[in-house]
């Protein structure tokens, strides 16, 4: 899709052929109705017997098959032709590019490429998805509220494919657009016209939002978020990415790695070894920071190093509830 100028509200591609790729976007991952239908593939699996499709963003990780969830889907006695997994909001929680898909058993399961969801809300007697970008900005703070918004769409979806088929037909599909300020990087100011999934919730009937834990989030989309999936917090069983028995409290820690740990090749060039953080809270790093091998980190961590300075926090190092700044070095000899 074009992206659109804010000031002339006018497409700033002036043709197909001649614009570079900077001009366009991808449509939000709410496309994936319409193109599933109109690729022919939607027949395809409801002939194949196929009744339900999971999607989950390409990046979650948690985003395994639950057959707990497939199970309640198929011999519940309503019927749920779409259902959406939530889960509470953390201190730490303050688009289809790429799909992938598998089959198991009867259900199609999809993952796609996108961010943290909304929150579900009732309007009109009907669930509905809101997003942060619908929600003006004297309102964003209250939005962000853990008190008043506990729950978060994560983004799995499990919907009926036969439920698809008659709202497509029947034109009953409704997906309310997001409007997406955006800067570009020559300055300009565009506007961006986006749908969600989610945000179908509304056309199916018996739509529900199941609360889960929260081991079925856990999105990697920084390097900050790279450093806790890498560390001993997770361990792997049978392809699912599990929380380490011995620590203490299931949620994970926040963490804020600084610019230079951004890119994934300067983030591993920076950790010797991944550091032990099963008791690690929070772990800030701002400015030219290394970590030798072996460290641990426990309660909350702050790493400062000032404008022109290093620290390089030395092998088998145990930082508790510590601010460590200023200039260290550990030199070769």
């Amino acid at each position: 899709y074009p992206r659109i100028d804010r000031e002339t509200l006018l497409p700033i591609a002036k043709n197909i052929a001649g614009s570079d790729n900077s001009c366009w976007y991808p449509p939000g991952h709410g496309d994936i109705y319409q193109s599933f239908y109109q690729s022919g593939l939607l027949d395809v699996f409801i002939e194949q017997g196929k009744e339900y499709m999971f999607i989950s963003n390409i990046d979650n990780l948690g985003a395994t098959v639950d057959l707990n969830i497939l199970n309640y889907l198929i011999n519940n006695q309503t019927k749920h032709e779409f259902i959406m997994e939530v889960t509470d909001k953390t201190r730490a929680d303050v688009k289809v590019r790429t799909i992938t898909c598998f089959q198991i058993f009867k259900v199609l399961f999809f993952v796609s490429n996108d961010e943290q969801g909304g929150t579900l809300i009732e309007y009109n007697g009907k669930l509905r998805l809101l997003e942060i970008a619908q929600v003006p900005k004297e309102h964003v703070d209250e939005f962000k509220s853990i008190s008043k918004f506990r729950i978060f769409n994560t983004n799995n979806l499990w919907i009926n494919l036969a439920a698809i088929k008659r709202i497509l037909e029947e034109e009953t599909l409704e997906m309310e657009i997001i409007v997406n300020h955006k800067t570009m990087d020559n300055g300009l100011n565009i506007i961006q016209l986006e749908t969600a999934s989610g945000a179908a919730i509304q056309s199916f009937e018996g739509a529900q939002g199941i609360n889960v834990p929260r081991r079925r989030f856990l999105p990697v989309k920084t390097t900050s978020d790279l450093l806790l999936v890498m560390s001993n917090l997770f361990t792997l069983n049978r392809g699912n990415l599990v929380m380490n028995a011995q620590r203490s409290f299931p949620s994970v820690p926040l963490v804020k790695l600084a610019p230079s740990f951004s890119k994934v090749k300067d983030f591993l060039s920076r950790f010797q070894s991944i550091p032990n953080c099963l008791e690690l809270d929070s772990l800030t790093v701002s400015g030219d920071v290394t970590f030798g091998q072996g460290v641990t980190l426990r309660g909350t961590v702050i790493i400062i190093a000032n404008h022109g300075e290093r620290i390089d926090i030395p092998a088998g190092a145990i930082l508790e509830n510590k601010i460590v700044s200023g200039n260290l070095r550990i030199l070769e000899h």
